[in-house]
This record gives structure tokens, sequence and C-alpha cells, in this order.
């Protein structure tokens, strides 16, 4: 199990990183844009791209930066969402080790909190969820059978 830190910025999470990657050195293990995500799904249902607007396609919806054994990561938020305020645009993010832990967890944080986006599997393969527990801290909740090797069932 793995938690790392989960920024949110208003548009400017490129320049941030660069500032960090200056600072840490490394390189940006993964880097996606809003323009990349998928849109209008098959089935009819809207996908993550749709409702980006137009001026943010090419702003961040994904950055990570390994700063010692820590990934520091961080998005914008498209400017058709309330924006990131500074100190509550931080989010936890932690890597489970099974889909069952990741039910689990997710649970057991969200009991009396909010949950923002139930767990589900995303289209960039984690199985993943938000929630704000009772205490007002920004949880996100994954797992990836790929990258742990196992089946995830």
């Amino acid at each position: 199990m793995v938690i790392n830190p989960y920024l949110n910025f208003n548009g400017n999470a490129e320049e941030v990183f660069n500032f960090y990657k200056g600072i840490f050195g490394g390189d940006f293990p993964f880097v996606m844009r809003f323009n990349e995500m998928p849109t209008d799904a098959a089935d009819g249902e809207g996908c993550a791209g749709d409702g980006i607007p137009e001026g943010d396609q090419n702003g961040i919806m994904h950055i990570s930066l390994p700063v010692g054994t820590t990934m520091l990561m961080a998005s914008d938020v498209p400017s058709n969402m309330p924006p990131a305020t500074s100190g509550s645009n931080i989010s936890l993010c932690i890597s489970m080790d099974s889909r069952a832990e990741a039910d689990s967890v997710f649970n057991a944080l969200s009991d009396g909190g909010t949950v923002v986006m139930p767990m589900a599997d995303q289209f960039w393969g984690d199985y993943y969820g938000m929630l704000v527990d009772k205490y007002q801290i920004q949880w996100m909740i994954s797992f990836n059978a790929a990258q742990d090797g196992k089946n995830g069932k």
C-alpha cells in the first residue's frame, strides 16, 4: 500500500511541475493532457473527455514526478468545474493491493463522508474512486492489476 500526494491546479500544473522538476530532478514518467482522453463513448454514455472546454484541452489531466520514494502527482481543474483553492487542493492518493482491499478502504473512508466518484474501472486501467471523508480530507483510491501483476479479481 502506497500513499502519494495529489495536487490540483487552475491551469498551471505543467508550470508548477517543471518548477518542481528543476528542484528535485528526474523525469515525468507519465503526462496526459485532456485532449488525450477518450470521448464519444460507443454506448452513448459520456466519457471522461466529454465536456472539457475547448480552451482547457491542452491542460494536464495527469502528471507525475518521482520525489524520493514518493510520487508527486497533479492535474489541472477544467474551467467548467469549481476552481482549486490553495490549501485544499491536495488529495491523498492510495494505491491498493487488490480490488477487494480498494473497495473495503473506500467504503470505510466514505462512511459519513461524500463519494465524489464511485469505485469503477477507468480508461487508464485503474479501478479507481474519489471521496471526501467526514473530516474533509480528499482521497483517491486505486488498484491497478497490470502494475500489481495480479488478475484484479
